[in-house]
């Protein structure tokens, strides 16, 4: 039941990574903590501090597809250390910002869509390197040991921003943020070489396109997208938690609301070792999708407040359940040249969802009432998965096992003797280094 540690123990650059990861995250759950506390601040207005995420989502949009272009086309290690030091910046420009005698609005809407195209940058050069650097037969495990990464530091970083914007004030929040970008982009430096293939075609349009259509062609992986998509559009219940708390006469909770969805992910990725024996990881993603949706429908029936928590856990567990196998078909099927475009298209797939989700949930229940919207969209997110199922039977016959693409995928890894070589897949050989990497950073 404990994570399996293979890929720690098999890559020197998944253990840089992750210990990258770690601290990056860490540190931009202080900005990101801070930054709307400060909006709050200046402005007084819910309206302002809402429309940072409008502010972020169509940068994600945009930079995320042009972000998996640019990881087919340059080298990956170097996309992610320039937009890394990049994002360093950002947070020393808030910094800076905070430190004025009168600090400005328009900075930290403008720090807000720089972090957001810049994680689209970089989001999927970080998703494509994993295939290279981890053996293949290891890639469920390096997806629990990456989202358990992220757990650590998005639970503790909030949880230290919390004392710090009490006792030492916005700009410590920051100036520990722009530390943390310091620290791991030391630690990325250490990577090897993540060169493109010698035939990689510039990005462009038609590159994005490509991708496109490749991911159009895989049925079984257009349900994955499809499936997290419409969880995350009908059952994403943030947004209406602190209304939530007050329905539920326990303003107390909302704290407690916040966590319970993280808590349930750590929970599965603590106990994450049965996943790498799950093969057909299709079903998996289907099952934990529809648990998804029939936690949050009961949070919304329910009126006692430590069963919504405990169904919140719940739904937080189904989620992460569905990602490790969303992020181990992906990585197990999809070709090293393509690999970027494709992890650009997931990025979307599981960023503008629950924007769009929080927006529907919010409008529902100012139609209806707070309870009717959390348990109605759990509803539709459950009918709508089992539609899916029906509507993709390539998504629910997926078997690592004896999967054209994922036998294609193994085959070609023995052939070339990589098992964790960071060279690209019929690339130039003298390019290749010794292990593996990894890290994805920043989360929804």
């Amino acid at each position: 039941m404990l994570p399996d540690p293979a890929p720690w123990r098999s890559s020197r650059d998944f253990r840089l990574m992750w210990c990258a990861g770690v601290i990056t995250v860490f540190g931009s759950s202080l900005s990101f903590v801070a930054l709307p506390l400060q909006l709050k601040m200046l402005t007084g207005s819910t309206l302002a501090v809402g429309a940072l995420g409008a502010v972020e989502l169509v940068p994600m949009i945009v930079f995320g597809l042009y972000g998996g272009a640019l990881a087919d086309s340059f080298d990956r290690r170097r996309l992610v250390l320039w937009t890394e030091a990049a994002l360093g910046l950002v947070a020393v420009l808030l910094l800076l910002n905070c430190l004025l005698p009168h600090p400005m609005v328009w900075p930290l809407y403008a720090a807000a869509a720089a972090t957001s195209a810049l994680t689209g940058l970089q989001r999927p050069a970080l998703d494509a390197i994993v295939p290279r650097i981890v053996p293949h037969d290891q890639l469920a495990a390096a997806a629990a040991l990456n989202a358990l990464r992220w757990q650590i530091g998005a639970i503790a970083g909030p949880a230290l921003a919390g004392g710090l914007l009490a006792f030492a004030g916005l700009r410590w929040a920051y100036a520990v943020d722009a530390a943390t970008f310091a620290v791991s982009l030391l630690l990325a430096r250490k990577l090897a070489p993540q060169p493109a293939s010698h035939d990689a075609e510039k990005p462009s349009l038609r590159a994005i396109a490509e991708g496109a259509r490749y991911a159009w062609s895989r049925k079984e992986l257009l349900g994955t997208y499809a499936i997290d998509a419409l969880a995350m559009l009908f059952a994403f219940p943030l947004a209406i938690f602190p209304f939530l708390a007050d329905d539920l006469d326990a303003p107390w909770a909302l704290g407690l609301m916040y966590a319970a969805l993280p808590a349930g992910s750590f929970l599965v990725s603590l106990t994450s070792g049965w996943t790498s024996r799950i093969h057909r990881q299709g079903r998996a993603i289907v099952l934990a999708a529809a648990g998804w949706g029939l936690a949050v429908a009961a949070a919304g029936l329910l009126h006692h407040v430590w069963l919504v928590l405990l169904l919140l856990t719940l739904a937080g567990a189904c989620d992460m359940i569905s990602g490790i196998f969303r992020s181990a078909m992906w990585n197990q099927t999809i070709p090293d040249e393509l690999r970027g475009r494709l992890a650009g298209i997931e990025l979307l797939s599981y960023s503008a969802g629950p924007q769009l989700g929080q927006v529907r949930i919010g409008g529902m229940a100012a139609l209806t009432s707070v309870r009717a919207s959390v348990a109605w969209g759990g509803l539709l997110c459950f009918a709508g998965v089992g539609l899916l199922a029906l509507g993709l039977p390539k998504l629910m016959a997926y078997d690592a096992r004896t999967d054209v693409h994922a036998r294609r995928m193994r085959e070609h890894r023995t052939a070339a003797g990589t098992h964790g070589a960071s060279g690209p897949p019929g690339g130039d050989e003298t390019h290749r280094g010794d292990e593996d990497h990894r890290d994805n950073r920043a989360g929804n």
